[in-house]
């Protein structure tokens, strides 16, 4: 259908039939996460929406479990992003829905964050990148994208209720560039933070959501609230918001109505201070009718957001029913899952190559959660899998030698929102757990195992959860007790993080290798077992630093987290992650940018060509590596300016022995600075380029003058 007949059935619409585009309604077959009618008169089809982003969940349905997003992104392979969202896509249509609630694109800024797990990075070019190529691939699909959560939705402690203070400069620099990358990739949908931004709720916000988005980005797709994140609907739809969801009350949509339609569930005081009041969301379906005939909103807006709407469904083959099928759980999207999964692995530490391991080595499997996997963490996001693999499953399945399996405590117990809320859907998202929670404690056996194998492979993690931050970045229960003895006993200790993001890491200098795993989705086991024993080289690199907790800029300073009287202040501007560690000459734990190969890689020949870095990068081992190069900008003069910025990135493969010449885009900011008065500038002098393996580890340097 063309762009003017759109049109036309905009004008056969009735008022009632306008408002009913522009709301969210009970999905009749109860499958969608938000559903807006039809209209069966005009051959109108609804538009079911479904969530993400580690996979698609519909309750009581499977789907691919993908790895988490933070571990897609440690990949630093853009084009593997584009192939992972172009399978969510696929994912979507094969559940027979329209709209995927992903890609997550908020900037990693507080470590302890409860959803960092369903975010790319601290650093903005990184998380712009994924961004924009996980939301080309879903819409390649003909699936709708839905970036969120715009803008600032950086905590989940009263993410609701907060607002966040925070300059120009460090949303242009920092937390809008995902976003609009994302737009200028082709998403058809953005959604709305819960919270508000300088004072002013993320729904109702005209400058962010009509000034930015829409007119300065150009954005032609549609903007929806997240779920009872609206108030005044009128504000909201003046601002530029154009669909409110979910149109239902919270015990509608989580099917917890007693015979008489009372709500019959409370929620949880620990998980209210995460959550919206949905007595409070003034709703479209009620209101916008009058709004309109007493003239607080124009008809002509209500019409530019049914346009909207109709525009994406038409893009997608929606209004001519050309949209085609879907698929789900499919040998390709199985494979793709342990590719991330291997592939974003990183090895944070590997002394005298304790790994890979032998064939025939004897391993002791300690931790007490090996016998299940960890798909990801709690609330929307969680997605059942059809088929999965454990660490127990993946290690035991793949060596030659003996395995011993060991728990030493009982298991880690994940946390989850939909588990949280009660009278809603009960975890059965994420499956039922293979272990039993009341295995007893039993650390003296995994010191027995460790012994006697010659290498103990401990596999430790978090919990996560929506709508809860973590309470520390320290591995909850007796996991470190576990790792120190375990390290004590063992010839060779090798630890595998599960984590959400950062973890503080106690015991590092006692262990021998270290990997970190991420939220690793279905495949765990076998992408585990590939790394271990070397069939894959574990491609990935820290999208996040790692360091203490106290070392954060977010951490002994409630003004800036969780905020003080209903406001958080975003006094560290735009020192966020390495930023703030090279501007206070803090080493962290492990930088951004971190992580060895199983080969060795020599830098040579860096030259830069317009804005364009090119470098031969040569695989110096005997075995076929790959590896991450990082260029970064370091500006002439300080000032307020951080001292080096990530500016560009590639992944690539390099046979043993090979080179390889890379060439390396520079972002289009690279040498900007955003100034409140003057926009985008280049401050004039000689600027330096850093080629290497992270934020502090440079190769090769260039120069540049501006």
């Amino acid at each position: 259908m063309a762009d003017h007949s759109v049109s036309d059935l905009v004008a056969e619409l009735t008022l009632a039939e306008k408002v009913a585009l522009t709301h969210g309604a009970n999905d009749p077959d109860g499958r969608a996460t938000g559903y807006v009618q039809g209209i069966e008169r005009l051959d109108v089809p609804p538009l079911r929406m479904v969530d993400g982003p580690l996979g698609v969940r519909v309750p009581g349905e499977s789907a691919t479990a993908f790895p988490a997003p933070l571990a897609l992104a440690a990949t630093f392979d853009t084009a593997l992003a584009e192939e992972y969202g172009a399978a969510l896509g696929r994912e979507t249509k094969g559940m027979d829905a329209d709209v995927l609630l992903a890609p997550g694109a908020n900037l990693i800024r507080v470590p302890q964050n409860g959803r960092n797990f369903e975010y790319y990075s601290e650093d903005p070019v990184l998380s712009a990148a994924f961004a924009a190529r996980v939301t080309a691939g879903i819409q390649s699909e003909d699936t709708i994208a839905t970036p969120k959560h715009y803008v600032a939705n950086n905590q989940e402690t009263h993410r609701a209720s907060v607002s966040a203070d925070v300059s120009e400069r460090a949303l242009r620099e920092l937390y809008l560039p995902s976003f609009r990358a994302a737009v200028e990739a082709g998403a058809g949908s953005v959604m709305t933070a819960y919270n508000s931004v300088n004072g002013t709720r993320m729904s109702d916000h005209e400058r962010l959501l009509r000034d930015v988005l829409k007119d300065e980005w150009d954005f032609e797709g549609y903007v929806v609230s997240d779920w009872f994140g609206t108030e005044d609907a009128a504000a909201a739809a003046n601002a530029g918001l154009d669909v409110e969801m979910p149109g239902v009350t919270m015990a509608e949509m989580a099917g917890a109505l007693d015979e008489e339609g009372e709500q019959e569930f409370e929620i949880p005081e620990e998980l209210a201070r995460g959550m919206p009041d949905h007595e409070s969301c003034e709703r479209f379906a009620e209101v916008l009718a009058d709004r309109v005939r007493e003239g607080a909103l124009d008809e002509a807006r209500l019409d530019d957001m049914v346009t909207r709407v109709l525009t994406q469904m038409d893009r997608i083959g929606r209004l001519d029913g050309t949209r085609g099928d879907g698929a789900v759980d499919t040998p390709e999207h199985r494979a793709l899952a342990e590719r991330v999964a291997t592939r974003g692995s990183v090895l944070l530490k590997n002394d005298d190559d304790v790994l890979p391991l032998a064939d025939d080595a004897a391993v002791a499997l300690v931790g007490p959660n090996v016998d299940e996997t960890v798909l990801g963490g709690g609330g929307s996001s969680e997605t059942t899998p059809v088929t999965e693999t454990t660490p127990e499953d993946g290690i035991t399945a793949r060596a030659d030698g003996d395995v011993t399996v060991e728990y030493g405590l009982p298991p880690v117990e994940a946390v989850s929102m939909l588990e949280m809320m009660v009278g809603g859907e009960q975890g059965d998202d994420q499956g039922e757990s293979p272990n039993e929670p009341t295995r007893e404690a039993d650390v003296e056996g995994a010191v027995a195992a460790a012994t006697d194998a010659d290498v103990a492979v401990v596999c430790v993690r978090d919990t996560a959860t929506e709508a809860i931050d973590r309470d520390s970045l320290a591995l909850p229960d007796r996991q470190n007790e576990l790792v120190v003895a375990v390290a004590e006993a063992a010839e060779r200790t090798v630890v595998v993080c599960n984590t959400s993001g950062p973890v503080e890491l106690p015991w590092r200098d006692a262990v021998d290798a270290i990997v970190q795993n991420w939220y690793p989705g279905q495949a765990h086991g076998d992408a585990l077992a590939a790394v271990l024993y070397g069939d894959a080289d574990p491609g990935g690199r820290l999208p996040v630093t790692f360091a203490p907790e106290e070392a954060y800029p977010t951490s002994g300073d409630e003004r800036r987290y969780p905020g003080v009287d209903g406001v958080v202040h975003y006094d560290e501007g735009v020192f966020v992650g390495y930023r703030h560690f090279d501007d206070a000459a803090d080493v962290p734990t492990y930088p951004f940018g971190h992580g060895h190969s199983y080969a060795e890689f020599a830098y040579t020949d860096a030259a830069l060509e317009g804005d364009t870095v090119r470098v031969t990068v040569e695989n110096t081992a005997e075995r076929a590596g790959r590896e991450v190069v990082q260029v970064y900008v370091r500006p002439p003069e300080r000032d307020d300016r951080p001292v080096r910025e990530l500016a560009g990135f590639a992944s690539v493969p390099v046979p043993a022995g090979a080179s390889e010449t890379v060439a390396i885009d520079l972002d289009d900011h690279a040498f900007e600075t955003y100034d409140e008065d003057d926009g985008w500038v280049t401050p004039p002098g000689e600027y330096t380029l850093e080629v290497g393996r992270s934020s502090r580890d440079t190769r090769l340097e260039l120069s540049t003058s501006r």
